[in-house]
């Protein structure tokens, strides 16, 4: 039923609502398996502060590439936004708008998205650490994220 529902999504950008001059976008990045634990994924998120929307999101490992794929995917407006991360060195080397700062989590700037990893772990069992619902294919993992963020977004409109 997800891999369905999931080939008839709209592109993520119809969800968003409009970007603002004064929007800010959250960074993290969060760890979730497939099949087994040593078959790391890692889900990049975006979030906007304001909308409390995921703008963009990307799996695949913690490297630079990466980095560099997710922040490609995020949508042009959004660009131009304030953004926060946490020190992990692809963010550095990757993000060089003037308009990015590396902060440590007690400074605050990437609260909302480190609870929107939470809230996934809560209401889809595929990413929580350790339990027995995990996903057997990388297809069926890409496929529920999409689900699961295609709804949440629209639930905030």
């Amino acid at each position: 039923m997800g891999k369905k529902k999931a080939r008839s999504l709209p592109p993520l950008k119809q969800t968003l609502v409009a970007a603002h001059k004064q929007d800010i976008l959250e960074m993290d990045e969060l760890w979730s398996f497939v099949y087994c634990k040593a078959f790391k994924r890692w889900v990049w998120i975006a979030l906007c502060r304001r909308t409390r929307q995921v703008v963009c999101f990307f799996t695949g490992d913690r490297s630079q590439a990466s980095c560099r794929e997710f922040w490609q995917k995020i949508p042009k407006a959004y660009k131009k936004a304030q953004s926060y991360s946490d020190f992990w060195q692809a963010y550095g080397l990757v993000i060089k708008t003037g308009r990015h700062q590396q902060v440590g989590k007690e400074s605050g700037q990437t609260n909302h998205v480190e609870r929107w990893n939470c809230t996934l772990r809560q209401r889809v069992g595929r990413f929580v650490r350790k339990s027995l619902s995990f996903s057997k294919c990388e297809q069926m993992h890409n496929w529920y994220l999409h689900l699961f963020i295609h709804n949440y977004n629209l639930s905030l409109i």
